[in-house]
């Protein structure tokens, strides 16, 4: 793999590399990612191949700055600026009306942009280089399982890459928050970085979930964010057993997670890959609370634990 530390000079010779039309991984606060230049079709096209993603799932562009939101958004609705003067540079992606300019290929053929502004220094300094706003979907096969540390990487995506910047370990560990600003109420697609109780509060009003019949953002399939060996949530696991448990490790294959929401959703990538390379028949998780600082947590737990059709 080609993995690279993200020097001033490699951020410049990817940004280099994204201007020819190449594909680069890019570390966010979130999770690794595959940055294409959003105004590149036939970038954002390698992107899918290189994934093995379906051309009805919308990316992320992300941006070095509100002042970059016109080039990709027509509109920004009152709550949608709210939030974007409140949470940006952060893990919350918006979704808006697109700009004609940006490629249906990024967006799925829908008049709507995914949207956010990461909180990475690496990411930052890499859009500034390659002289405008990225696309970068998770650095792993669709609906496998992401990368928040470089290492981790799916080596087969990292093959259709100039090279992978090197920003150290992510710092949230999930998926940013998706929430819809296109049209009517603002509604959150996919819980993330940003908690539901910040949103809310930004806004003054509680938010609803779901509500579309279209993907107009990422991780809104029943499976996603999956580990190769079978992964199962229980109540609690056996001596036995293999996975993520609260409290000490009956065996070596257990692994002892935080207590609390943010620090357990910062390792839990980190540590399911750890468990994946392990050849072990199933992978079981501890279940966490059922408490709304969860809420993110759970959805990629039991988007992994979905069977795949």
């Amino acid at each position: 793999m080609k993995v690279v530390p993200a020097t001033a000079a490699n951020i410049v010779a990817a940004g280099d590399a994204l201007r020819r039309g190449e594909l680069v991984g890019m570390p966010t606060e979130t999770v690794y990612g595959v940055a294409a230049l959003a105004s590149n079709p036939d970038a954002i096209r390698r992107t899918f191949t290189v994934k093995g993603r379906p051309a009805d799932n919308p990316l992320i562009v992300h941006l070095a700055s509100l002042d970059q939101l016109s080039d990709v958004a027509r509109e920004l609705p009152p709550a949608a600026q709210i939030l974007a003067e409140r949470f940006w540079p952060g893990p919350l992606t918006l979704v808006l009306p697109k700009c004609p300019g940006i490629p249906d290929a990024a967006t799925a053929g829908l008049d709507t942009v995914a949207v956010r502004v990461p909180a990475h220094p690496v990411a930052l300094r890499l859009i500034e280089a390659a002289g405008g706003p990225l696309t970068a979907p998770s650095a792993n096969p669709f609906m496998g399982l992401s990368a928040t540390r470089a290492a981790d990487v799916d080596a087969a995506v990292a093959d259709g890459l100039a090279m992978v910047l090197d920003g150290g370990p992510c710092e949230v560990g999930l998926e940013s928050t998706v929430v819809d600003c296109s049209e009517g109420e603002p509604r959150i697609l996919r819980p993330g970085g940003t908690s539901r109780a910040d949103i809310e509060a930004a806004l003054g009003r509680s938010l609803e979930s779901g509500g579309t019949t279209e993907r107009k953002a990422p991780g809104m399939y029943a499976r996603h964010y999956a580990p190769s060996t079978p992964l199962r949530i229980a109540a609690s696991l056996g001596a036995e057993d293999a996975g993520l448990v609260f409290g000490s490790p009956s065996n070596a294959n257990q692994i002892a997670m935080p207590a609390k929401a943010a620090p357990y959703a910062i390792r839990l990538y980190a540590e399911l890959h750890r468990l994946d390379e392990c050849d072990l028949p199933e992978i079981l998780v501890q279940a966490p609370p059922e408490t709304s600082e969860w809420e993110a947590v759970w959805d990629r737990l039991r988007k992994a634990a979905t069977s795949a059709e």
